[in-house]
């Protein structure tokens, strides 16, 4: 009987969790997690003022015109001309959004259901392309609409992708029908 006996008292509770210690390291966590927030909250502000000589963005006019293109689909931000990375925040540019374009012959109708709408006049259009990426969304080659326009002193890209990425390309083809060049405008007069 000696063995039974030695096998009873071999046996141990198991250990007490330490609860203050886990709720320490979770509530240290969570304030990390609130820091990070905070800072990228607060660099997102900060580049917002760096840009704010933007002027107001323009508003479609009473009577565009009549509808050569429409598109439904995703305002995916816009950066500065040429140089992908860098968003533009001030003015709600920076925001995200479902987006529906109308392209008329006074110029692109930009309509975001809950951010800044906004209107790119004809004569600011540059040129439109297919591309791959924009400030921190980057999609298949020819997956995103990027229009280049000028407001104010600076040339900005916003990009676009439709629900149907197959009419991009038409796109492209309308927009840069539409804009006028100085060899253009001297050829018309």
């Amino acid at each position: 009987m000696t063995p039974l006996i030695l096998l009873a008292d071999e046996k141990k509770s198991a250990t007490v969790t330490d609860w203050s210690a886990r709720i320490g390291w979770l509530v240290g966590l969570a304030l990390f997690v609130a820091l990070v927030y905070w800072l990228m909250r607060e660099g997102w502000k900060w580049r917002g003022t760096l840009q704010g000589d933007l002027p107001e963005l323009p508003t479609a006019p009473d009577d565009p015109g009549e509808a050569k293109l429409t598109m439904r689909g995703r305002y995916h931000g816009s950066t500065t001309a040429g140089q992908w990375l860098d968003r533009i925040v001030a003015r709600g540019l920076g925001s995200r959004s479902r987006a529906e374009l109308t392209l008329t012959d006074a110029g692109l109708d930009v309509v975001r259901p809950g951010a800044t709408d906004f209107f790119i006049p004809a004569a600011a259009l540059r040129e439109a392309l297919l591309g791959k990426g924009i400030a921190g969304k980057v999609l298949t080659e020819g997956g995103l609409l990027v229009v280049t326009w000028a407001h104010g002193d600076k040339l900005i890209d916003s990009g676009f992708r439709s629900d149907h990425a197959a009419e991009h390309t038409e796109w492209v083809d309308a927009i840069n029908s539409m804009i006028k060049t100085p060899s253009t405008e001297g050829a018309e007069r």
